[in-house]
């Protein structure tokens, strides 16, 4: 995939945020929003089922031996292992899915992976982080969520703080401590990117 194929396609508009951020209340928020004519793209992960997920829904889930498999032979636009042998990445072939549909696609993805695809796509690409309103509030949203073990919780914490000093990266921050006027705040934004 080549520049010049995404100028011919829709835009890419990146979310990024520590997990338990909201990045993912906004994302769906705006999937509904039918004029924005945008398609969510499906993340791969090496990463075990949780609760009711499903494969090709909420993720392709992938053995570590696929993935790994699939990176050797370039099938990712943008990929990250985020915990020891726990990957994350985005298909090429999902993109080119979402393009043929003529819609735009929308990432909700790890802070690396944002800022991948806009290094690679930065005309085309729209990054915004979403910042929540402290680090004491994001392990009370990532505890409420009943998913995760106190020691993920933990390493999530952890590795938050080394994702909110790369805000500043973003082309925009949205300050999630009011869902309201965050979900305002992302839809004007991504609005006026896409009529540009």
């Amino acid at each position: 995939m080549s520049e010049k194929e995404i100028k011919k396609q829709g835009k890419l508009i990146v979310f990024s945020a520590p997990s338990g951020s909201g990045k993912t209340t906004i994302v769906r928020h705006l999937l509904n929003i039918e004029d924005l004519n945008l398609e969510f793209s499906i993340s791969a992960t090496s990463r075990k089922k949780r609760g009711n997920e499903e494969d090709g829904k909420d993720y392709y889930f992938l053995s570590t031996k696929e993935f790994k498999n699939k990176i050797k032979s370039g099938e990712f636009l943008e990929w990250e292992e985020v915990y020891r042998d726990n990957f994350y990445g985005t298909l090429k072939t999902e993109v080119e899915r979402i393009w043929a549909k003529g819609k735009n696609v929308i990432f909700d993805i790890d802070v690396s992976g944002g800022l991948r695809i806009k290094r690679k796509f930065p005309q085309e690409t729209l990054a915004i982080f979403v910042k929540p309103p402290s680090i004491d509030e994001l392990k009370i949203r990532l505890k409420k969520r009943k998913t995760e073990s106190e020691d993920k919780i933990n390493m999530r914490v952890a590795k938050a703080s080394a994702e909110l000093a790369t805000a500043p990266l973003f082309d925009t921050i949205i300050i999630n401590d009011d869902l309201d006027r965050a979900l305002e705040d992302a839809e004007k934004q991504v609005r006026d990117f896409i009529i540009e």
